[in-house]
C-alpha cells in the first residue's frame, strides 16, 4: 500500500499559482487625443527580450477512463509555455526557468482536478528538465519542448475528521464529507467557508491549530483532518480612531456606529467602513479589530482613515441631434465645519439647439438653464442617516411647456441597510407654467418620499443585480386648492451570461399613476410624459402622449404658440431591453429595444404602444462607461425624426 502526505501549504500555493494564467491580448491600434490614449495595449512589452530563443512545444496527455477531456483543456489553460509560445524567452535560462515554472503550474492544475497521482515531466530537447543543469543551454532554432503528462486517477474523499472544540456544524454544508470531490480548490474553499462562519459566529480569533492531508493510492481516497480551535464569542468595546487630521474623530467613531457590548461581527465592521467611505472626507478607510481582548474581556475597534482634499468641481456634457446640447458644472466642499457637512452649488445649461420636428409643432429653441444649492449633514438621526435641504432655480423650455420655478427642500435620507434606502423630504414650490391654455401660477407643497433597493454589482456599470426605487408624492396646491398623489415604480435587472461579463442582459420598467386630480389641474411638470435618452429613444423628448389640439380655435383665447404641443399624462408605462456585448475589454456593441406609453386615464392604454430600436457603443472607462446610441422610432409621428442620436457618460439605466 502507497500513502503520500501532501504538505497544505504546498497544495494551497500550487493552487493559488495555478491561478494565475497568462492570457495573450489582441492587438489593437492605439490612438492619441488631448493627450489621453486609447486602446493601447498596457501589456506591451516596452524593454526589447535579451537574447531571444523561440520554442515549440507540445503537449501530451495520457487518456484515463474517467476523464472526459476536461482535464487535458484545463492543463492547456494553465501553461504558460503553451500561452506564450509566439513569444520568445530570455535566452537558454529563461527557457529552462519557464518550464520549470510551468510545471509547479501544471502539477496545481492535477491538484485541482482531483489528480493527486499524476506525474508531469517536460522535456527540452529530448532532455528532462529535472535532470537539467541550471547552465545548460539549447542549440535547436526553434528549441522543440514536450510536455508530457500521466494524470492518473480522480481522487474522492476517504476519512474526514474536523475538530471544532464542541461548536456544531453541518460537515455536508463544506462538501467535507467521504466521498466528496477531493479537488484541492473545493477543499480550501470549504475550509475557508467553515472558518469563516465560525468567525461569523462573534469569533474573532478562530484558527487552525492541526492538519494533515494523506492520499491513498490503493483506494484513490483522501483522508482530511483538521483541528480548529474557534475561540469564544467576544464583545466589542470602544472605537479607536486614528489619521484624523480635519474631521472629528469623536464624530468618526459615532459614524462607525460599532457599539460596545455587543457581539463582535466582522459583517458590522465591513458596514462601519461603507457608512465612513460615503462621507466622500476619506480616501482611505480601515475598520478592524484589535489584536488582543482588553482586560475586561472586550474586543476594541480599531479604525484608520486618510482623509482626501475636501474642496471639489466638475464638468459634464450631452448631446442628441433633437434634444440639442447641454453643459453642466458643480463646486462644493466635503467638510465644511469638521464633521463631514457639506455643501454643493450645481449650475446647467441644457437644450441649445434643441428643435422640433412637427412644422405644425412650437419651436423649442430655447436653451434650459438651473441651479441648486445643496447641504448635507450625516448623522442627524444616528449613523444611517442624512440630513438634505437644497434651494432649487429652474428655467425651462421643453415641447409641452415652459416653465419657471423656485423650490426649498429639507429632508432625511436613512439608509435600512446596504441595499435599502428611505428619502422623506418636505418642499415647498412656486412655479409658473406655461401652455396651449396660457400662463398658470402654482403655490405647491409636498412630501415625497422614496424607497430604494440596490444590490448592483457597480452603479456605473452594473453586470448583475437589482435596482428598484418606489415614489409617493402626496402634493397640495394651496392658491388652486388642488390635492393630488403621484406614485411612480422603477426597477432595473442586470443578468451577465459568462465568467468575463462579455455578454450582459439588461431590462428596465417603469410604471407611474396620479391619484386625486383632472389631468389639467395637475402643473405640468408633475404630468408623465415619455419619449427621449432616458426614456423610449428614437422618439422626440415628452413627444410619447397625448396633445393638444393642432389649431387655436377662433376666440377661444388660447395660446398659439403651444398648438400640437403634449398635454403629458395621468399615467405611464415604460420598457427597455438591452443587450450589452463586450468585443473586448474597453468596448461594447448594444443592440436594444424600448417601448412606451403614456395616457391621460389612470391606467396606461397598453394598446397604444410606441417602440423604439437601436444599436449603442459604450467605451468603458474608469469614470464610467462612455455612451453613444442611434435609435429609431418604429411608429412615428408627424413630429418625429427618422432617427435620433444620443451620446453621454453612463449606461441608459
Amino acid at each position: 500500500m502507497q500513502y503520500r502526505f501532501l504538505p497544505f501549504a504546498r497544495l494551497a500555493m500550487m493552487v493559488i499559482g495555478s491561478g494565475l494564467l497568462a492570457a495573450s491580448p489582441h492587438p489593437a491600434a492605439a490612438f492619441e487625443i488631448f493627450g489621453l490614449t486609447f486602446f493601447e495595449d498596457e501589456n506591451a512589452a516596452s524593454d526589447p527580450v535579451l537574447d531571444p530563443i523561440n520554442y515549440t512545444v507540445t503537449l501530451t496527455v495520457a487518456p484515463t477512463v474517467d476523464d472526459d477531456g476536461t482535464v487535458e483543456e484545463d492543463l492547456r489553460d494553465a501553461s504558460t509555455l503553451i500561452a506564450d509560445e509566439a513569444d520568445p524567452v530570455s535566452g537558454s535560462l529563461g527557457l529552462l526557468s519557464k518550464a520549470k515554472t510551468d510545471r509547479k503550474r501544471l502539477v496545481a492544475t492535477l491538484f485541482e482536478n482531483a489528480r493527486y497521482d499524476g506525474l508531469v515531466d517536460i522535456f527540452i530537447e529530448g532532455r528532462d528538465i529535472a535532470d537539467l543543469p541550471p547552465d545548460a543551454t539549447f542549440t535547436s532554432r526553434p528549441v522543440p519542448v514536450s510536455i508530457r503528462v500521466r494524470p492518473g486517477p480522480f481522487y474522492t474523499l476517504g476519512r474526514v475528521a474536523i475538530s471544532t472544540q464542541g461548536v456544531p456544524f453541518d460537515a455536508a454544508e463544506y462538501n467535507l464529507t467521504p466521498g466528496s470531490s477531493a479537488r484541492s480548490v473545493e477543499l480550501l474553499k470549504g475550509e475557508a467557508k467553515l472558518l469563516k462562519d465560525l468567525r461569523d459566529q462573534g469569533r474573532p480569533f478562530v484558527a487552525v491549530t492541526g492538519r494533515e492531508i494523506v492520499a491513498d493510492a490503493k483506494t484513490d481516497r483522501l483522508d482530511y483532518s483538521i483541528a480548529i480551535a474557534p475561540g469564544n464569542p467576544v464583545p466589542f468595546g470602544e472605537t479607536w480612531v486614528a489619521g484624523a487630521e480635519d474631521v472629528d474623530p469623536g464624530f468618526i467613531a459615532y459614524m462607525a456606529g460599532v457599539k460596545a457590548g455587543e457581539v463582535f461581527s466582522p459583517e458590522e465592521l465591513a458596514a462601519a467602513r461603507d457608512r465612513l467611505l460615503k462621507l466622500g472626507v476619506f480616501s482611505s478607510v480601515t475598520v478592524r479589530e484589535a489584536k488582543a481582548q482588553q482586560p475586561d474581556g472586550t474586543l476594541p475597534v480599531q479604525v484608520e482613515v486618510g482623509e482626501r482634499k475636501f474642496g471639489f468641481y466638475g464638468i459634464g456634457a450631452t448631446y442628441s441631434n433633437t434634444e440639442g446640447a447641454g453643459a453642466s458644472g458643480y463646486v462644493g466642499h466635503r467638510n465644511l465645519f469638521g464633521r463631514a457637512e457639506s455643501i454643493r452649488l450645481d449650475a446647467s445649461i441644457s437644450r441649445i439647439g434643441a428643435t422640433a420636428i412637427s412644422s405644425q409643432g412650437r419651436k423649442t429653441d430655447g436653451a434650459d438653464y438651473a441651479a441648486s444649492l445643496v447641504f448635507k449633514k450625516p448623522g442627524v438621526l444616528g449613523p444611517e442617516s442624512v440630513y438634505v435641504g437644497s434651494i432649487e432655480a429652474k428655467r425651462e423650455h421643453p415641447l409641452a411647456y415652459d416653465r419657471d420655478s423656485f423650490a426649498v427642500t429639507s429632508g432625511v435620507e436613512y439608509e435600512i441597510d446596504r441595499n435599502q434606502t428611505v428619502v422623506a423630504t418636505v418642499r415647498g414650490e412656486y412655479e409658473e407654467i406655461t401652455d396651449y391654455l396660457g400662463t398658470r401660477e402654482y403655490l405647491l407643497t409636498s412630501v415625497p418620499i422614496s424607497y430604494t433597493f440596490d444590490n448592483r454589482d457597480n452603479e456605473l456599470n452594473p453586470t448583475e443585480g437589482l435596482f428598484a426605487k418606489a415614489l409617493v408624492e402626496p402634493t397640495y396646491g394651496f392658491n388652486t386648492q388642488t390635492p393630488f398623489v403621484k406614485t411612480r415604480l422603477d426597477a432595473s435587472s442586470y443578468l451577465s451570461l459568462s465568467d468575463s461579463d462579455r455578454f450582459i442582459l439588461a431590462g428596465r420598467v417603469a410604471y407611474g399613476t396620479i391619484f386625486g386630480a383632472d389631468l389639467l389641474d395637475i402643473p405640468n411638470d408633475r404630468r408623465f410624459y415619455a419619449g427621449g435618452g432616458g426614456s423610449v429613444r428614437g422618439y422626440e423628448f415628452q413627444s410619447v402622449g397625448p396633445y393638444f389640439p393642432s389649431a387655436v380655435p377662433p376666440g377661444s383665447g388660447f395660446n398659439p404658440d403651444f398648438v400640437d404641443t403634449p398635454t403629458g399624462g395621468l399615467s405611464l408605462f415604460e420598457a427597455s431591453a438591452e443587450v450589452r456585448i463586450g468585443v473586448t475589454e474597453s468596448i461594447q456593441i448594444v443592440p436594444f429595444v424600448d417601448v412606451g406609453t403614456v395616457s391621460d386615464d389612470l391606467v396606461p392604454d397598453f394598446s397604444n404602444f410606441k417602440v423604439g430600436a437601436g444599436v449603442g457603443a459604450r467605451y468603458i472607462t474608469s469614470f464610467g462607461p462612455i455612451r453613444f446610441d442611434v435609435a429609431i422610432p418604429l411608429d412615428p409621428g408627424p413630429r418625429d425624426a427618422n432617427f435620433q442620436f444620443y451620446a453621454g457618460i453612463g449606461q441608459a439605466f
